[in-house]
C-alpha cells in the first residue's frame, strides 16, 4: 500500500467505489457470449481507457471482469513499457503490490489445511531465536490469525529498496530486530500492518522448508493455472513486465521489500480474474483445489477486532484473512483489495451474491483504475450503484484537539531505534500547543495535531483515542536517513500514567521507502 501523499484522495475515492467490489465463477473460457455478456457492453470502459492513455493520464492499464463463472472482458490498453513500445494485454505482468496479501493469505490457509500452522498459535511459536517485543499488552495474544487480519498489534511499516541503490534489504531475523514491535494490544485495533504479512510469507518458509517464492509458485501459482505470477521478476527480460512510472512520466526503479508476503506478487489481469474466480469456490478446469471452499469461506470472515472503516459499511464489515470484507445499507457482500505504490496502482473486487470479479491494473500510481472499477460496476449493477452512492458522503471535520487534564504538561522519555534510545520531550500545553525536542534539538511545534481512535493515514481503527501529529525532523539511524527528506508522526495514548506509542518515520522524497515505526515511551517531569 502507498503511504505517499496521494493515499488519503486513493482511499477516499475507494470508498465511494468499492461497494460495487465483485465476486465470480470460474472457466477457462475467455472473452465470448452474447452482447450482453461480452465485451460490447463495456464499450464506454473501454473508450475511456483509451482516451486516458491517448491523453497521457497512464501509461497501460489491463482490466478484466467475471460473471458467473465466465470471463467477460479482458483487455490491455496502452504501453506496458514506454521506451520499447511494448503494448499492454491482459497478460502483461504487472506489479499487485498490496494485492499481494490475498495471494499470501491463500498459502498460508494451504499450510493450515495440511495441519502445518494453526491460525490461533501465537506468532512467536514458529519465529527463531528472534521474536516480536510485546512494547503493551502480551506477545502470547499477537497470534497467526491476527497477523492476517491486521489485528496483531503490529506496526505501520514499509521498508523499499531500489534497484539503482546500493542498500539491499536485510534478512527479516535483523527486519524484526528493528522494527518487530507489538505497539497495541492484540486483538484491541485494526492496524495495517506490512510487517505482519510479512511475518506472515517468512512463517510460511519456514515451515515449509522452501522460500516464500518457490512456495507460491508450487504451491499456489503453478497449481492455480496462473502462468503469468510470480513473486518479483522472473526473467525480466524475457516475459512482458510492466515498467513503472511516476506521475511526472519519469520511470520508477524496479524494488524489493524487506517484507516478500505484504507486496512482491506480480501478475497479469487474466490470472488476477482466474484467482478471483478460485475464491468464488469456482475450480477452473486445469485447476487444483489447493484450500478446501470452508477455507475460503472463513478468510472472507471479518476477524473480531475489525470493523466497518469507510462512512457506507455496516455491520458485519471488517477484514478476513487477506481480504477487506464490506457489506453496504442494501446487504451486499463485498470482498476486495487494492494495491498501491509509487508507479502501481491496482484493485480486485468480488461481489459473491452477484457472481462479480473485476480487477483492474495500472503501472503508474493514480485513482484511475478506482474510477474504471465504479464504470464497470455501473454497467453491470446500475441500481446497485445508485443507491450505493449515496451513502459515500465524506466523513464529518473532526472537532480541534483540546487537551484533556491527564495529558497537559512536560514529558520527557526516549524513542527506542535499533541503534540506541534518543531523547525526547514533549510538551502538552492548556492552550492546546504542543512542543516537541527530540534529542536535545530545538523544539518544535506539533503539526495536525488531532485526538481520536481512527486516522486514515495510518490505516488504522480502534483502539484509542490517540494523540496524533506532525513534525519536521528525522532519526539518526541509516534506515530513516536513506528516506529523508521526510517527516515524523506520533501516535500516543496514556496508559497507566506513561505516554507511549509510535513515532512513525515518513519518507516523502521522489522514490519513498517508509514508513518505519519506532516505540516511544515518556514520563511526566514532576
Amino acid at each position: 500500500m502507498s503511504y505517499r501523499a496521494g493515499f488519503l484522495t486513493l482511499l477516499t475515492v475507494l470508498s465511494c467505489i468499492v461497494f460495487g467490489c465483485a465476486r465470480t465463477g470460474g472457466d477457462t473460457e475467455r472473452t465470448g457470449g452474447s452482447p450482453l455478456n461480452g465485451k460490447e457492453v463495456f464499450n464506454p470502459v473501454r473508450r475511456h481507457i483509451e482516451k486516458l492513455v491517448a491523453d497521457g493520464e497512464i501509461p497501460s492499464m489491463a482490466a478484466a471482469v467475471a460473471r458467473s463463472g465466465r470471463i467477460l472482458w479482458e483487455e490491455g490498453f496502452g504501453y506496458s513499457n514506454r521506451e520499447d513500445k511494448v503494448q499492454a494485454s491482459e497478460d502483461t505482468r504487472y506489479p499487485l503490490a498490496s494485492i499481494s496479501k490475498p495471494f499470501t493469505a491463500t498459502a498460508l490457509m494451504v499450510l493450515v489445511e495440511r495441519g502445518l500452522i494453526r491460525l490461533d498459535d501465537p506468532i512467536n511459536n514458529y519465529l527463531g531465536e528472534v521474536s516480536l517485543t510485546a512494547r503493551v499488552g502480551n506477545a502470547q495474544d499477537a497470534t497467526i490469525r491476527r497477523a492476517a487480519s491486521h489485528t496483531a498489534g503490529l506496526p505501520l511499516h514499509s521498508h523499499h529498496f531500489y534497484d539503482n541503490e546500493p542498500e539491499r534489504p536485510p534478512s527479516f531475523d535483523e527486519t524484526l530486530q528493528r522494527y518487530g514491535n507489538i505497539v497495541s494490544e492484540p486483538g484491541a485495533r485494526f492496524q495495517y500492518s506490512n510487517l505482519g504479512y510479512g511475518l506472515l510469507g517468512y512463517i510460511i518458509s519456514q515451515v515449509s522448508g522452501m522460500t516464500y517464492a518457490d512456495f507460491m509458485g508450487k504451491e499456489v501459482f503453478m497449481p492455480l493455472g496462473l502462468n503469468n505470477t510470480s513473486v518479483g521478476m522472473e526473467s525480466p527480460g524475457k516475459a512482458d513486465y510492466a515498467v513503472k512510472y511516476a506521475e511526472d512520466g519519469s520511470v520508477v526503479p524496479p524494488s524489493v521489500s524487506d517484507s516478500p508476503g505484504a507486496g512482491t506478487v506480480f501478475g497479469s489481469v487474466h490470472d488476477l480474474i482466474r484467482f478471483a474466480m478460485f475464491h468464488l469456490h469456482d475450480v477452473l478446469p486445469g485447476q487444483e483445489e489447493i484450500i478446501s471452499s470452508a477455507a475460503i469461506e472463513e478468510m472472507q470472515h471479518p476477524v473480531p477486532g475489525t470493523r466497518a472503516r469507510r462512512p457506507w459499511e455496516r455491520e458485519g464489515s471488517g477484514y478476513g484473512i487477506g481480504w477487506n470484507i464490506s457489506v453496504t445499507s442494501g446487504g451486499l457482500l463485498a470482498v476486495h483489495h487494492d494495491g498501491g505504490i509509487r508507479g502501481v496502482s491496482t484493485v480486485i473486487v468480488l461481489i459473491p451474491e452477484k457472481e462479480i470479479a473485476i480487477a483492474v491494473l495500472t503501472n503508474t500510481d493514480c485513482s484511475w483504475p478506482d474510477d474504471i472499477l465504479m464504470e464497470i460496476v455501473s454497467i453491470l449493477l446500475p441500481e446497485e450503484v445508485k443507491s450505493f452512492a449515496a451513502q459515500s458522503e465524506n466523513p464529518e471535520d473532526k472537532p480541534a484537539f483540546s487537551p484533556d487534564k491527564e495529558l497537559i504538561g512536560s514529558w520527557s522519555g526516549v524513542v527506542h531505534t535499533y541503534l540506541e534510545p534518543i531523547p525526547i520531550v514533549i510538551e502538552i500545553r492548556e492552550s492546546a500547543e504542543i512542543l516537541v525536542t527530540l534529542a536535545g534539538q530545538e523544539s518544535i511545534p506539533l503539526r495536525q495535531v488531532g485526538y481520536q481512535s481512527d486516522f486514515p493515514l495510518f490505516i488504522n481503527a480502534g483502539g484509542g483515542p490517540f494523540l496524533r501529529g506532525r513534525f519536521s525532523g528525522s532519526l539518526p539511524t541509516d534506515d530513516v536517513i536513506r528516506g529523508n527528506p521526510g517527516i515524523l508522526w506520533l501516535e500516543m495514548k496514556l496508559r497507566a500514567g506513561v505516554l507511549s506509542g509510535s513515532l512513525i518515520a515518513f519518507s516523502h522524497r521522489d522514490n519513498p521507502i517508509g514508513p518505519l515505526t519506532h516505540w516511544l515511551e515518556a514520563l511526566r517531569n514532576e
